[in-house]
């Protein structure tokens, strides 16, 4: 027999047969032999060592620091919360209303924060009736098993999302997204996300809720941040401080709190009441892509900090996953976007862009086979297969395959193209074998591909995908294109299994203390989905996260762990990183002024402007912004030099940054409005 753990014996273990027992034991049930009591007993201690020496292992692996064996802490707060975005914001503001003294750290730097939550089109999904809420939600997840416990919280809090603007947010008069945008420039986007399935049962519930009559403009997201930084009395935040590893307890399993990267340090923080994951999803972690969804690759449009850091801090807790190959998309008719590889974002497109679905041009496989029915509108990147909405098929490299005509048709719009760059990327061939070998496809599947759309277009039936033949036209003769494409991801969906209140899951179904998760990291959203689901669950989770971390807890951690005093000399910065830029911080000359606006996604953007004696523009100096670099590069670049130009902040925006330009030009606005004020 093996005695477990350190200096282990091994014995043959006949005194344990089951036909010895009677022999063994006396007429009390007391073993009679002493030398296999003496054995028995070296078991239990072998096994108390071996204990202890994997605890101190597994701490050690964690990176924490250990003085007599047990964790020594850098700092303690009562609530740590890991992720500052939707769900993270909201879960650190009502754990702080709780009376909890919070941590809010996020992967990002300041000014990218935000998640995926700034990038999204900031409508929240909401509902007028519970009962056919609860019916439409679960024709949604269809086959996929929901606790029923958890559906009706979610269900009841979006039912009450107008209350939760109001009482919340501060927003006295909620735009309903139905009421608001049934005209023609909006009809086409409003049917297709409220509801996105109409055909369900309990459909004619559904709305959207937007803080403003607005959308993809961050609006939800900067009154989540300001949330935040009124509390700031209360919560600390920092940025590029990736969480590394939670810190239990070995004993009750209880997280104690968490190992965080700051600056060049690994410190250990201490949660009195709790930690709350909200580490959003893993699109940008090709490897958990391949492994969990099972496909070659996505091209995320979303943030670029969601890197699956909550699953492995999740697994090493013990927690169980689920909905691990549940995925969102948008745009571009069936979630593509463009394979560009200067680009680490894929370019989010979703106006409609007619001439990539209408005339000779058609999406081919790897192989170069045609795949798909171009002209279809997707559903968060779902498209209708035998019954239901999946995902479609992702490839490894697909295109868009043309004719010249298409190129003429396409080089014909008006600029800028929605994207920009599409002639830049594009691939030409004089003929279709030339064009397969460039685009590594299979030159006969290729022609028969082509052979068979032309063939379709001119007898009025596309029987292999059902694509409007109006929509249709044979390819002429070369020369031919190919334009890469990506197929798009808006967020994941996958992570640690949470129940009704947020708390998360171990393995064998029982919370594991003191860990609770909100938002997209382990959403309850899987199957089919309707837009502004992902941001009704992180208000949603998000307070019921905050409120029930920021409780006190008993005391669960083992005799080995030091209390929470922090070390008197920690060698990382421990203030908060929220900061505000003062006007007596910055020097101003004669005729300089400065001018802020919040328009922009990435928060403040601050500009020094200055005038000549007649008040003509003479320059415009941006001192601080955050907006995102790929999309609003060229807007920060072109227009303060297009404003002194032509001597006006009234010049047109860059396409695909319209929130960036906006926001330049209220700030020079507001600028310019001093000078007025002054005279």
């Amino acid at each position: 027999m093996d005695t477990p753990g350190v200096n282990a014996k091994v014995l043959p273990g006949n005194e344990f047969l089951l036909g010895n027992v009677k022999e063994a034991f006396d007429d009390n049930g007391v073993i009679k032999d002493q030398q296999t009591i003496k054995f028995l007993e070296d078991c239990f201690n072998e096994f108390l060592s071996f204990v202890e020496t994997h605890r101190s292992a597994l701490a050690s692996k964690k990176g924490t620091r250990h003085e007599d064996g047990g964790v020594r802490w850098d700092k303690a707060y009562d609530v740590l919360v890991l992720g500052f975005g939707a769900a993270g914001a909201t879960a650190a503001r009502f754990a702080a209303d709780k009376g909890a003294k919070v941590l809010l750290v996020d992967a990002a730097p300041e000014g990218h924060e935000g998640g995926n939550t700034r990038y999204a089109g900031q409508v929240v999904l909401t509902g007028y009736d519970y009962d056919k809420m609860m019916v439409y939600f679960k024709q949604l997840f269809g086959p996929i098993e929901i606790d029923e416990k958890i559906l009706s919280t979610y269900v009841d809090g979006i039912v009450n999302m107008t209350a939760y603007f109001k009482k919340y947010l501060g927003i006295e008069q909620p735009v309903s997204y139905n009421k608001t945008h049934r005209d023609p420039d909006y009809q086409a986007f409003a049917n297709g996300l409220s509801p996105e399935y109409p055909e369900f049962e309990g459909s004619e519930t559904v709305d959207l809720t937007t803080v403003h009559d607005g959308y993809f403009d961050a609006s939800l997201w900067k009154n989540l941040r300001k949330q935040v930084t009124d509390r700031s009395n209360q919560v600390d935040v920092w940025f590029s401080s990736p969480a590394k590893h939670l810190i239990q307890d070995p004993v009750s399993q209880a997280v104690l709190g968490v190992q965080i990267q700051r600056g060049e340090s690994l410190v250990n923080i201490r949660a009195r009441n709790g930690v709350i994951l909200a580490t959003g999803g893993f699109e940008n972690n090709q490897r958990y892509i391949q492994n969990f969804i099972g496909v070659p690759k996505l091209k995320v449009i979303g943030t670029l900090y969601n890197k699956g850091d909550g699953i492995q801090m999740a697994q090493e807790a013990g927690a169980a996953l689920w909905h691990m190959k549940s995925y969102e998309g948008y745009g571009f008719n069936t979630s593509f976007t463009f394979e560009n590889s200067e680009e680490e974002r894929g370019k989010f497109i979703l106006d409609p862009w007619a001439e990539l679905s209408h005339g000779s041009i058609f999406v081919a496989a790897d192989d170069g086979s045609r795949y798909l029915r171009e002209d279809e509108q997707g559903r968060h990147g779902h498209v209708y297969e035998h019954g239901s909405w999946h995902n479609p098929t992702v490839y490894e490299h697909p295109h868009l395959i043309f004719d010249e005509a298409q190129y003429k048709k396409i080089d014909a719009q008006k600029r800028p193209l929605p994207y920009p760059k599409f002639f830049d990327i594009a691939i030409k061939a004089d003929t279709l074998a030339e064009l397969a070998a460039k685009i590594k496809a299979d030159p006969l599947i290729l022609e028969k591909a082509v052979k068979d759309f032309s063939e379709s277009a001119r007898t009025g039936a596309d029987k292999a995908f059902g694509r409007s033949t109006a929509s249709m036209q044979p390819f002429g003769a070369g020369p031919f294109y190919a334009t890469p494409l990506a197929t798009a991801m808006l967020n994941t969906q996958g992570g640690a299994q949470r129940n009704e209140k947020a708390e998360v899951m171990s393995a064998v179904g029982t919370p594991i203390p003191h860990l609770y998760s909100a938002g997209e990291f382990g959403g309850i959203n899987a199957n089919q989905y309707n837009g502004g689901g992902n941001l009704a669950e992180c208000l949603i989770f998000g307070k019921i996260a905050g409120e029930n971390a920021a409780l006190p807890k008993a005391d669960t951690s083992s005799a080995s762990f030091e209390d929470d005093a922090p070390t008197a000399t920690a060698d990382f910065a421990i203030a908060s990183d929220l900061q505000t830029t003062s006007n007596d911080e910055i020097k101003l000359e004669k005729n300089q002024y400065l001018g802020r606006s919040n328009a922009g996604i990435g928060g403040e953007i601050l500009v020094k402007v200055t005038v000549d004696e007649q008040q003509k523009l003479q320059d415009v100096e941006i001192l601080k912004q955050s907006e995102s670099g790929d999309v609003s590069a060229e807007a920060l670049e072109r227009i303060p030099h297009e404003m002194v130009t032509r001597n006006t902040y009234e010049v047109d925006a860059v396409s695909g940054a319209s929130a960036t330009s906006r926001a330049l030009k209220a700030a020079v606005k507001d600028a310019l409005s001093q000078i007025k004020a002054k005279n």
